[in-house]
């Protein structure tokens, strides 16, 4: 189904993701939508947030609030949604708890609990079980207007399991350690599962408009480089490697995709080699050392401030700012400027926007 939407405008993000020369860095923020603007709040009004993620109308008007308020700041916008999405697909129950975060009544405790063989055999309808994203990414594109281009996103198969078997947020990852050590072929099989559900479902987000995608894998930092090799990687991989081929088979342009594994810096070698066209960096490397590590390789880096940097002064922002620009190489190609994870709550919009305005005054030169 092919859509007619308005000629882009600013295509920044998508040339430097290309590997292109550009005039200057271009910038997007992870949650970039989200609770730190006052009209989110108003926004979801009384609404629990997946009610928000189902509902087209309201996704994209959440999505687009950052464009709107940050004009000419932002090189891209990223839909509304939530990486659990999948999960609740697959026919597991996801509940979002008011200040504690997303909760699974009956997470995934072994392979013989029943659940588990039940999700790893779900034939899962990937168009029908996620049409509201669909329907709100091509809203939001008709509404953005060309501005700037629209992300798409999935989580990775492996943050997308620990949640499937911690029940929600933790620190220790008793129950994720627990699987990988004590089940490592049924976790695998639930991997793969996962896995072909991402492809499936980012090119049906590349069908309905978006224009660039990225893999969350929150919980990378979690496993050592010997798992992360083993329950991280091939997955990954997959997922760049099939996704291009997908869209070729249904008829769409390739789009350019980034892959952000959280805290796997001590494997940034090998992540530069999955097969994706932009990495992102969290706050705990130093640009000038991933930029040693990438070597001749055509990738390029996203990232990286810590985003603690905003409850800071504006000296300190500056200079954070300037650190990064002169770690990347200046802005000129090679580099997508972001924070290095996503923006956290109690932000004031006018510290991030006084961040965006650094990025562009420094990287323009």
């Amino acid at each position: 189904m092919a859509h007619d939407f308005p000629p882009l405008k600013n295509d920044l993000v998508l040339r430097t993701a290309w590997g292109q020369n550009v005039e200057r860095a271009p910038i997007w923020i992870m949650r970039q939508a989200g609770r730190y603007l006052p009209e989110y709040h108003e926004a979801k009004g009384k609404r629990d947030f997946f009610e928000c993620c189902r509902d087209p109308e309201v996704a994209s008007t959440l999505t687009l609030q950052p464009i709107e308020r940050f004009a000419g700041l932002l090189d891209a916008s990223i839909i509304f949604s939530d990486i659990l999405v999948i999960p609740q697909a697959m026919g597991m129950v996801v509940e979002m708890v008011d200040k504690k975060g997303p909760h699974f009544p009956d997470p995934l405790r072994s392979p013989d609990d029943g659940q588990y063989s039940r999700v790893l055999g779900k034939k899962v309808d990937v168009a029908a079980e996620l049409d509201y994203v669909y329907k709100a990414i091509t809203l939001t594109r008709k509404k953005l207007d060309g501005r700037v281009p629209l992300i798409g996103f999935c989580g990775a198969p492996w943050t997308l399991f620990c949640y499937m078997v911690e029940g929600g947020g933790t620190k220790l990852f008793i129950e994720s350690k627990k699987w990988i050590y004590k089940y490592p072929a049924e976790t695998c099989d639930m991997l793969q599962k996962i896995t072909e559900i991402c492809v499936e479902y980012l090119a049906l987000q590349v069908q309905a408009g978006a224009q660039m995608i990225q893999v969350f894998d929150s919980w990378a930092g979690e496993l050592s480089p010997s798992t992360f090799e083993k329950f991280s990687e091939p997955y990954l991989a997959y997922i760049a490697q099939k996704l291009p081929s997908k869209l070729k088979e249904m008829g769409l342009d390739v789009v350019p995709m980034i892959v952000f594994a959280k805290g796997a810096n001590q494997s940034l070698d090998s992540v530069c080699n999955l097969g994706y066209n932009v990495v992102g960096l969290d706050w705990l490397v130093d640009p000038a050392d991933a930029v040693k590590i990438r070597g001749d390789r055509k990738i390029v880096f996203q990232g990286n401030a810590d985003p603690g940097v905003l409850y800071g002064s504006r000296d300190s922002i500056s200079e954070t700012v300037k650190q990064m620009v002169e770690g990347f190489g200046g802005g000129k190609g090679g580099w997508i400027a972001n924070l290095g994870h996503g923006i956290t709550p109690f932000v004031k919009p006018d510290d991030l926007k006084f961040y965006l305005e650094e990025i562009q005054r420094l990287t323009s030169k």
